[in-house]
């Protein structure tokens, strides 16, 4: 199987690079054929496009683009004042593209493991083999293969039913198998088109300031001074949006590795408050159960990462002059830590999709502030990878309150 896992994962990789490959040269392609009818387009009415070329120098800032037309007249444009302000975007498509592949290169156990429920029907099938070799009783496998011959996998309750009380163990197996798949391919069908779509809005409003540029940042300190701020916080955004998309690929194929050591909860807390205080003057923080030593088992740095975002979320969603609460302690023998704010809070029904990808409630959709929609989905999954437990309490105009218990022995890998 794991021959087969290996050139699966080889032949997916293969096609993946390749699309990426096409994708680039479209882009490029587009991107040239844009710039010469963008530029084209400028030229006054009654004039006729004679000739284009560029116009090449001893150096990339001088390298102009050269559009003539029959009445001898010259429109130059120099490249590097086209290209420079795209670098970035360029330079980010390609990071993630390459470690998309490199992540890719190395999911031969992934593959393996989606593939052992499907190992394990043929193990079972070769079991009912050497039963009928050995004259034992047979299962009826005419009508597991008649079955399986007529089901519609793409129907999205289709199972494998045979009635045969002897085959139903091959009958878990296959469903479940289908139900993997299918949730599976669910997930990368809702994974791709949510990450096309928050990446969409900072290309577009990228490209939108870079043409501003382009036309009147030449000569408008201030349209200059905007626009080069605005590619700046887009570009931070875009950057940020790619690094926690590639944090929970790496977590949904199992690349995430959690580095185990004891932990004092107590200690992590008060200095994730100290921090938030320290840099946000907004809000007042306080802490309590700081006396009490509270200690569990984990990757201290992931633990704070999450514990972190709740902050900054409650923070985010709370008026200014609100108080932030920090509670750590034990319950029940587990430790446990809370974050409590005083914010616009959410409806039972917004609380129960609050970790789902891009999700965004009412309140933060209407919010000032920025957010991508990931934040809470990797502090699920960090707390989820050491065995805890979420518990949020929300409601409208009175705030929110998420606490997250620990297993007393953390059982993590």
């Amino acid at each position: 199987m794991s021959s087969i896992a290996r050139s699966i994962n080889m032949e997916f990789w293969l096609r993946e690079f390749s699309h990426m490959l096409l994708l680039d040269m479209v882009i490029i392609g587009l991107a040239v054929f844009a710039f010469i009818m963008w530029r084209e387009g400028l030229v006054p009415d009654g004039q006729t496009v004679a000739s284009r070329y560029l116009l090449g120098t001893d150096s990339y800032e001088t390298l102009k683009y050269v559009i003539e037309t029959e009445t001898g007249v010259k429109y130059e444009y120099l490249i590097h004042r086209i290209l420079d302000p795209l670098k970035m975007p360029a330079i980010i498509l390609g990071v993630v593209e390459v470690l998309i592949l490199i992540s890719n290169f190395f999911s031969t156990r992934v593959v393996r493991k989606k593939m052992q429920p499907l190992n394990e029907v043929a193990i079972r099938t070769e079991e009912l083999s050497s039963m009928s070799a050995a004259g034992g009783g047979v299962p009826n496998l005419k009508s597991m293969e008649k079955a399986i011959s007529t089901l519609d996998p793409e129907q999205p309750n289709a199972k494998v039913t045979t009635g045969d009380k002897e085959l139903q163990s091959l009958e878990i197996a296959i469903n479940n198998l289908l139900e993997r798949m299918r949730e599976s391919h669910r997930q990368q069908e809702r994974f791709v088109s949510d990450a096309s779509h928050e990446l969409r809005t900072p290309i577009a409003v990228i490209q939108g300031y870079v043409n501003m540029l382009d036309r009147w940042g030449k000569d408008d300190e201030q349209v200059l001074k905007e626009s080069i701020e605005a590619l700046k916080n887009e570009s931070e955004h875009m950057k940020n949006l790619v690094e926690q998309l590639l944090f929970l690929a790496r977590g949904d194929s199992g690349r995430n590795t959690l580095h185990i050591e004891d932990v004092n909860l107590t200690e992590m807390v008060s200095d994730v408050m100290e921090e938030s205080a320290m840099i946000d003057s907004k809000h007042i923080y306080k802490m309590d159960g700081a006396g009490e030593d509270v200690k569990t088992r984990g990757d201290a740095a992931m633990l704070k990462q999450a514990l972190r975002i709740f902050v900054q979320n409650a923070a985010k969603y709370s008026k200014d002059g609100d108080t932030i609460t920090l509670r750590v302690g034990m319950t029940e023998g587990a430790p446990f830590y809370s974050v409590q704010d005083e914010g616009v809070g959410m409806a039972s029904s917004e609380v129960v999709h609050v970790f789902e990808r891009f999700y965004r409630s009412d309140s933060a959709r209407n919010s000032s502030e920025g957010g991508t929609g990931l934040g809470l989905s990797i502090a699920k999954w960090i707390v989820d990878a050491h065995g805890g437990v979420i518990e949020i309490l929300s409601r409208p105009e009175f705030g929110s309150r998420i606490t997250v218990k620990l297993p007393a022995k953390a059982d993590v890998v």
